[in-house]
């Protein structure tokens, strides 16, 4: 690897680490955070192998009990508890956002509403549903319930893939040719 995508994924990992101590909105069970925005971007900015790696190197310093996770927190017990399935689905969806985002540009499809696209598809409805099933396995709450919890972090996490997409297409504008998806 080299040092350009060696110093853009500490970048980021850093960046996701500093979203971990934005203050967080809790509700009950699963917070409202803005670290998922770092996930997306991750996957978004460094490509689709790049951003599952520094997200899965972000999810290894929590396991690791380094306080890198949403408010401060970390331990391998996150990865068991009610917000699992977000956990194990962020490096899932930053790699499947970044590989879309470069599809993108290989096809010459690579505009706002494409990205928005890929981002809404994978950034949100397949992390929040990875949230769901991981609740539901955690609580033994139904299935439809746990979905129809995801309604409350719907609205924001959009407001998240559009700024996603909008630094995307800023950034791929001005710096594509250092950027890896």
């Amino acid at each position: 690897m080299k040092t350009r995508h060696l110093t853009l994924s500490a970048i980021v990992l850093a960046a996701l680490i500093i979203m971990a101590y934005i203050p967080i909105i809790p509700l009950p069970l699963v917070p409202i955070t803005i670290q998922n925005l770092g996930i997306m971007l991750a996957g978004a900015l460094l490509g689709g192998r790049k951003g599952f790696i520094t997200v899965a190197l972000l999810l290894l310093l929590a396991m690791l009990d380094l306080p890198v996770l949403t408010g401060g927190s970390g331990g391998f017990a996150r990865f068991f508890g009610a917000t699992a399935g977000y956990l194990w689905a962020y490096p899932v969806g930053a790699g499947l956002i970044g590989f879309g985002v470069s599809k993108l540009k290989q096809f010459n499809l690579f505009n706002f509403f494409n990205v928005l696209l890929i981002t809404l598809v994978f950034g949100v409805l397949f992390i929040d549903g990875m949230g769901a099933i991981g609740l539901t396995l955690v609580t033994k709450m139904p299935l439809s319930k746990s979905l129809f919890l995801q309604l409350t972090y719907i609205p924001g996490d959009i407001i998240k893939a559009i700024v996603t997409s909008t630094i995307t297409i800023a950034l791929h504008t001005r710096l594509g040719k250092f950027l890896s998806a």
